[in-house]
């Protein structure tokens, strides 16, 4: 078992055999972590979040749950999880565009582009950007259905833990957001970190 890392602001992929497990570390515990998985055979099969909430009738999963892809197959469930938090489903992954209305002149980094750019080390391309689930991110919602952007919840060390329910490719993202504080005080992001196991 060994431990890579998901590099400020960068993204990093990596496969994973049928019954693998994925620890995912919120090193510093400020830190969203974007998660894509895509089936090994047939990357335009993808976990998708719409498809997850109506497989799991909830808004974030709990231990237990499996996610599944576009084409309503099981891909990842959660094992274990100590980040105390709920891993946010609804919001889409930044990107240029994103930055480009919060106010930013130019390029910032993203995680649509991290996670082409992780894929591509791979030697895979996809058509599209399948939504992602937002590890560690915070998001609260209310009765009445408003969402806010919070802040980080889980504590430095803390991790998620899923297991491939399919052999898969597996991408991250360290979210490079340095404009609201979903990874902490305004202009803090870090690395984060995975095993396969």
């Amino acid at each position: 078992m060994s431990r890579l890392t998901i590099p400020a602001r960068r993204g990093k992929a990596a496969r994973m055999a049928a019954g693998q497990r994925v620890r995912i570390v919120n090193t510093h515990g400020t830190q969203v972590v974007d998660a894509w998985a895509f089936n090994a055979q047939d990357p335009t099969e993808w976990m998708a979040m719409e498809a997850s909430r109506a497989w799991f009738m909830k808004l974030a999963a709990a231990v237990g749950d499996s996610f599944v892809t576009n084409r309503r197959r099981p891909i990842l469930t959660l094992v274990e999880d100590t980040s105390g938090c709920a891993h946010d489903t609804l919001m889409a992954p930044c990107d240029v565009d994103r930055y480009g209305l919060l106010g930013v002149k130019g390029y910032h980094d993203n995680c649509r582009d991290n996670l082409h750019a992780a894929l591509a080390e791979l030697g895979i391309k996809i058509p599209a950007t399948p939504p992602s689930l937002n590890v560690f991110m915070n998001i609260p919602w209310t009765a009445e259905g408003q969402l806010a952007w919070g802040e980080p919840a889980s504590p430095a060390g803390s991790y998620a833990m899923f297991r491939a329910e399919m052999d898969l490719v597996i991408a991250f993202s360290a979210c490079p957001q340095d404009i609201l504080p979903i990874n902490g005080r305004t202009g803090h992001t870090t690395e984060a970190h995975f095993s396969i196991e």
